[in-house]
């Protein structure tokens, strides 16, 4: 027997959803609030929450409080469900699951109090974030004291609106009724992510009390990791199909590809949940993950996105299943890449290769091209120009590499000819030199090349000037019957 659709996802209608539908294999009431998450977007309920849902039928002690540090949709949405709602995991078939980690959502503007007092409940052992860099409110490397997030709670410390500043308080009332702090784990994919994290804690922390900043430099720790899956956005569409599979309404579900990983630095001060137990990878080798990651998933995706969309291409998916791009990238992975990457211990360059290449052909994530191929000039040096920097100073041959850097100029070249603004910091600069060019690789390369914040200092090395000439060259007038060939060449 099947809910009625006019009813609404909770705990009461559990019971009556299809046997198609997953859901918590464990007693909820039974569970404890172990962790706080900042952010409690759809990325987390696709990501951390689930492995956290696993983790329950194991532990009960490590139940979410999801925060809202602005707004309060999510917890008007989520309240009435009792905090449940509903994954669809998307393949070549859709698996429908009911997550039921996230026992409380608080939303931080209305209910500031109720946040610290969880902060500062012994039970919670654990924070995590997802908050975009920008909710980290930082100048560089350091905490931006200008920020008026900032700038307000260094005023008025004890009712805070910033994550900072929350973190920072929680941490000082745990202190001062005598219990050991939290661990600080950002789950936001930006290098170090923890050690920004606690340069910002405690730089907040010494402007409001030295000794609490020192206590906080002494016991609490900030966890580096490095998170990995593909969720598209929720929209009405994905609200329809969860409503049909479940005979019940859900306010917000969430999607995501199959594929998931979470990679944490094993740096705990209050307990560690046995995480390892579901999927998440314990390293110290953070740096290493997030390198591969951005070498062997990133690359190709803008190898992807420059490439195809020369030839018309659409979506990641429909790049896949074109022979010739699909042959190419793999070439490109396999070949060019992966022997640029030093590999964490326990990696398998190869065998990670393979999983993004299955992960590109998933029909089911409509990734489009164009909007991958956004910020071109801030991906392609870290994407691009490291693994080329690696392989010229091993010896190794780098004339695959280029081809997409080529590709991605020559798309500027036809954006800019075309009138079309790129979605890039350097627009100006690109559209003045993408429509200054003549098509002749000499002249091109070397208007491109004077983009020193993309460039330099490759571009004074006369191996890579000359194999990006030749790839530029390749790729003729970049039309889609010349790509497909200086593809099916390279």
């Amino acid at each position: 027997m099947t809910a009625p659709a006019s009813q609404r996802l909770s705990s009461s209608t559990l019971a009556g959803l299809p046997g198609t539908v997953l859901r918590p294999a464990y007693d909820r009431d039974a569970t404890r609030i172990g962790i706080v998450h900042l952010g409690v977007g759809a990325f987390h309920r696709a990501h951390q929450a689930v492995y956290v849902e696993d983790l329950l039928a194991l532990d009960a002690r490590w139940a979410i409080c999801g925060v809202s540090l602005n707004s309060r949709d999510v917890r008007e949405a989520l309240q009435p469900q009792e905090g449940l709602y509903t994954l669809a995991l998307l393949g070549e078939t859709t698996q429908m699951r009911v997550i039921g980690s996230v026992r409380e959502v608080l939303a931080a503007r209305e209910q500031g109090d109720a946040v610290l007092a969880r902060l500062s409940h012994p039970d919670v052992r654990l924070v995590t974030l997802t908050i975009t860099e920008k909710g980290y409110c930082l100048k560089g490397e350091h905490l931006d004291l200008a920020h008026a997030d900032i700038v307000r709670d260094l005023t008025t410390p004890r009712s805070p609106v910033s994550a900072v500043g929350y973190l920072v308080e929680g941490l000082r009332r745990r202190r001062d009724a005598g219990l050991p702090p939290y661990t600080v784990l950002s789950c936001d994919n930006l290098p170090d992510n923890g050690g920004k994290l606690r340069r910002a804690v405690l730089q907040f922390a010494e402007r409001i009390d030295e000794e609490l900043a020192l206590w906080i430099a002494g016991h609490a720790t900030f966890p580096r990791s490095m998170v990995d899956s593909i969720t598209p956005a929720t929209d009405d569409a994905l609200r329809e199909r969860v409503a049909q599979a479940l005979g019940c309404a859900d306010a917000w579900p969430v999607q995501r590809e199959r594929y998931t990983q979470w990679v944490v630095e094993d740096a705990f001060c209050n307990g560690r949940p046995p995480l390892d137990r579901v999927g998440v990878t314990f390293s110290d080798e953070i740096a290493g993950y997030d390198k591969a990651k951005l070498r062997l998933l990133n690359a190709p995706h803008s190898a992807l996105a420059y490439l195809g969309s020369l030839m018309n291409v659409e979506t990641v998916a429909q790049a896949m299943a074109t022979p010739v791009l699909a042959s190419f990238v793999e070439r490109l992975m396999r070949d060019s890449i992966a022997p640029n990457v030093a590999a964490p211990r326990g990696f398998d360059a190869q065998r990670y290769a393979g999983a993004i290449l299955e992960r590109f052909r998933n029909p089911a994530i409509q990734h489009r091209l164009l909007q991958i191929a956004w910020d071109g000039s801030q991906k392609i040096p870290v994407r691009l120009l490291g693994t080329i920097t690696d392989a010229l100073a091993a010896g190794r041959p780098i004339d695959r590499l280029c081809l997409p850097v080529a590709g991605w100029m020559q798309f500027v070249r036809r954006q800019a000819n075309a009138g079309v603004a790129l979605v890039d910091p350097l627009n100006d600069a690109l559209v003045s030199v993408g429509a200054a060019t003549t098509g002749y690789a000499d002249a091109d390369v070397r208007a491109f090349l004077s983009l020193e914040s993309v460039f330099a200092p490759l571009s004074g090395d006369a191996r890579f000037v000359a194999a990006l000439r030749s790839a530029y060259a390749v790729l003729g007038d970049a039309s889609p019957d010349a790509v497909e060939q200086a593809l099916a060449d390279a």
